[in-house]
């Protein structure tokens, strides 16, 4: 599937309708964020039953508050409703290849009764 564009708009619908959600927060102005924006894409190709999105920071400084969003390009998985992983700066795509993988196997209802 293709990397979707997310705003402010659409990031409710976008997590609520789907049960994996990986956004990548950026800024036309970064270098990091363009060298890594073809790593993102090319994960994205290899996953279509997730949705990759990306936030473009400066045009949606509100959702980029909202995740605290200190320094892009920045990573955040959203599974089942919920925030599972945070990072900032650029991954080779075999570690995010790896995030893919391992946000995958997560067993929310586990994660849930160990938070309860």
């Amino acid at each position: 599937m293709a990397v979707m564009v997310m705003t402010k708009d659409n990031i409710r619908e976008t997590v609520e309708n789907n049960q994996l959600v990986i956004i990548d927060f950026w800024a036309t102005w970064c270098g990091p964020c363009r060298r890594f924006a073809p790593i993102f894409e090319a994960v994205a190709l290899k996953h279509p039953d997730v949705i990759f999105a990306k936030v473009d920071t400066d045009a949606e400084q509100e959702l980029a508050a909202q995740f605290e969003i200190k320094s892009i390009p920045t990573l955040a998985v959203i599974k089942e409703g919920d925030i599972i992983f945070v990072q900032p700066g650029a991954l080779p795509e075999e570690v995010l290849e790896q995030v893919v993988e391992k946000s995958k196997e997560i067993d929310m209802e586990e994660v849930r009764k160990q938070n309860s």
